[in-house]
């Protein structure tokens, strides 16, 4: 059991921003993880550093105006501000860098020395290396380089891109004393981060492209003396401040966004720590960097491109496990007739994730399917399910997909993949004005001797079978009528692209609808287990979810837990709830789970085992999922699904390896227990047929 987040002082509500940041801490520590496989603590790093990227491109910015702020203002806007709020961001931020450095040069590079696979890390090139680095940079590098002087009309044309890499090259001409800055982009989007050189005495060698322009730095200035060099990137707020209403043609108002997202106002100017002091200052001027904005480490940026580093056949990644299958579903010629029989329930990644494909495959060529209903969040960028919608309308099926513009980094792949669907006959449905949809819902009606048949897909995560490869989910297939006749309302609600309902429009009785009915639903169930406590019974909350930030919801289980509820909670990320406070949360406990498949689900499941209310769906408990966005999720009915649900959750809250416990300062106590790891235990769990 990892112990983490401990906080210097209780606050009702800890802050979000330096709840995700321990999450990514979180991350850090897979990356120092002995038994981690070497090349997987490599994609922890970089997962580490696109995650810090994110942060500065989307929170930091609204950080850096909450603190200039007056006090009053900020406590309005945020309750659970800590005092030097900013500085303590700031510190956290500086301090996981110093680690992340450290694991890096201290275990990781050392390890792969031990593999034989030897990375230059701030150091000078063997000289078996030097020609070859030339000869490389000379015929594949240099070409790509545009050096532009910081002075006069050719600084007004240029503007630094976000997240990408640049080296100020300090420069003067032979014989003269003055200095000049020049600015250069490293390739790295265009080439390769990492190269390969030749071998020597079996070992191999990797450089950084970084490293290659280094060394032969001289050739793009010639007739200039190199007085330094330094590496630099700049974050930029990325965040599309979206109106609340949209006139004419939302597709070229987002393009436009997204143009204009590159060179958003600058989050962080991240720069070399060898650079001087002059140098810093006049990069940060002349850019018009804030001080807050501004923050060093060490010569190598952007160390998300770690995903991309060469492994030279290596056997150092997690042993395979191979997709599962259902039995019933192994094989099945007629998806449809087997969810008739009975509710099925997938686990991803665990689970195979061909029968989504063969549910969208069979349905383009049935010739009984009549219409399709889908939402898309996030399309796989060669989408197998996409295509097959495309052909479900050549094919002459009504087809009617809900695409969402606005989810945030795929609103590019999402726009490509709308106007291949709409030139092929499929009716779109386009954003809402004002609010995302992120249900992830299909349906499917067939007409069979004159009856109406409706097949369903309820989705923990997106139809997207990429990620299906890596991010933990649930899907149901079901044919129960009362979910089938509400998901097809709520559909037909979408098409009008409203807002809010109106009053009584649709009454979702089954099914829990943001907008409609979910918040008020999960606060009925919260307080029923509380009424079961002063009725001398036993209250018991278990919730499995990505990310606890409503204050309205942690009230509510504060309040439960000072009744005497049981609450166990699985946060991915984001906890703002402050669990284990006496008279507050006593009986809370919360846990964070990061093992080697990023956790999604969303499990809500009140009251013990055999009585339990067991809830999936697509909803954080966020202020934004409860009330501005369109979201789902659906009470599990059947018994078999309720069961793998409770076993699901049950050995991951067992798990004492992967598991960290946040605790507000007590100690940590109860946890000397066989170690358990809670991905290879449902894996174990399903692989040996008791789903």
């Amino acid at each position: 059991m990892l112990p983490v987040a401990r906080f210097n002082k209780i606050f009702m509500y800890y802050n979000r921003d330096l709840s995700w940041l321990e999450f990514n801490h979180r991350v850090l520590q897979e990356a120092a993880c002995e038994k981690v496989p070497l090349f997987e603590r490599i994609k922890f790093l970089s997962i580490f550093s696109s995650n810090l990227d994110e942060f500065f491109s989307i929170r930091y910015p609204v950080i850096l105006a909450i603190s200039n702020l007056k006090a009053k203002t900020q406590r309005k806007i945020e309750n659970s501000l800590p005092e030097h709020f900013l500085e303590k961001i700031q510190v956290q931020i500086e301090n996981q860098l110093a680690e992340f450095d450290n694991i890096f040069t201290n275990q990781i590079i050392p390890q792969l020395k031990a593999n034989d696979i030897i990375l230059y890390y701030n150091e000078p090139l063997k000289k078996e290396h030097v020609a070859e680095a030339r000869e490389k940079f000379l015929s594949n590098v240099l070409s790509f380089l545009q050096p532009v002087f910081l002075v006069g009309d050719m600084l007004k044309k240029f503007e630094p891109e976000a997240n990408k890499l640049y080296m100020v090259i300090t420069v003067k001409k032979y014989g003269e004393k003055e200095v000049q800055h020049a600015i250069i982009k490293i390739p790295s989007d265009n080439l390769k981060r990492f190269y390969t050189l030749s071998p020597i005495d079996g070992k191999h060698y990797v450089v950084f492209i970084d490293d290659i322009i280094r060394e032969n730095s001289s050739y793009i200035f010639p007739g200039f003396e190199i007085v330094g060099i330094y590496s630099l990137k700049f974050n930029r707020n990325a965040d599309l401040d979206f109106e609340e209403d949209y006139h004419g043609d939302i597709l070229a108002k987002i393009e436009k966004k997204l143009v204009k997202r590159a060179w958003g106002h600058p989050s962080r100017f991240l720069y070399e720590s060898s650079m001087p002091r002059n140098v810093q200052l006049f990069v940060a001027s002349i850019f018009g960097i804030e001080h807050d904005e501004i923050f060093t480490d060490g010569r190598y940026h952007n160390l998300s491109d770690l995903s991309s580093f060469p492994d030279f056949g290596k056997n150092l990644t997690y042993e395979e496990w191979k997709p599962l299958y259902l039995p019933s579903l192994s094989g099945a010629t007629d998806i449809f007739n087997v969810i008739e029989e009975k509710d099925i329930l997938l686990h991803f990644p665990y689970h195979s994730y061909n029968p989504v494909l063969s549910f969208f495959n069979q349905a383009a060529i049935d010739p009984d399917v009549r219409e399709i209903y889908i939402t898309l969040y996030r399309v796989a960028s060669d989408s197998l399910i996409a295509n097959a919608l495309i052909s479900a309308a050549k094919n002459g099926k009504k087809v009617t997909v809900f695409i969402e513009l606005k989810a945030r980094f795929d609103e590019a792949n999402n726009i490509i993949w709308s106007k291949k669907m709409k030139k092929a006959g499929i009716r779109l449905i386009y954003s809402i004005p004002g609010i995302k949809v992120h249900t992830k819902i299909a349906l499917v009606t067939r007409g069979i001797d004159n009856k109406k048949k409706m097949y369903s897909i309820i989705s923990t995560g997106n139809f997207n079978e990429l990620t299906a490869r890596f991010y933990t989910d649930h899907a149901l297939f079901t044919t129960d009528k009362e979910i089938t006749t509400e998901l097809l309302a709520l559909f037909h609600f979408l098409e009008k692209r409203e807002q809010k309902p109106r009053d009584n429009e649709i009454s979702f009785k089954k099914l829990y609808v943001s907008q409609f009915n979910m918040a008020d639903n999960f606060k009925k169930l919260v307080e029923n287990e509380i009424k079961k406590v002063k009725n001398n019974g036993k209250g018991l909350i278990r919730l499995k979810i990505n990310n606890l930030e409503e204050q309205g919801m942690i009230d509510l289980l504060y309040k439960a837990s000072k009744a005497g509820v049981t609450i166990h909670l699985l946060i991915r990320s984001i906890c703002c709830l402050v669990p284990g406070v006496k008279d507050l949360s006593e009986n809370i406990q919360v846990k964070r789970l990061v093992d080697r498949y990023l956790e999604h689900t969303r499990i809500f499941i009140f009251g013990e085992d055999s009585e339990a209310q067991i809830i999936i769906g697509s909803a954080d408990w966020m202020t934004r999922n409860l009330y501005h966005r369109i979201e789902l999720c659906t009470p599990i009915a059947d018994a078999s699904c309720r069961q793998e649900l409770l076993d699901y959750f049950s050995l991951q809250w067992q798990d004492t390896d992967k598991d960290a416990l946040l605790d507000p300062g007590i100690e940590v106590s109860g946890y000397e227990q066989e170690i358990k790891r809670g991905q290879q235990s449902i894996y174990n769990y399903i692989k040996e047929g008791i789903c």
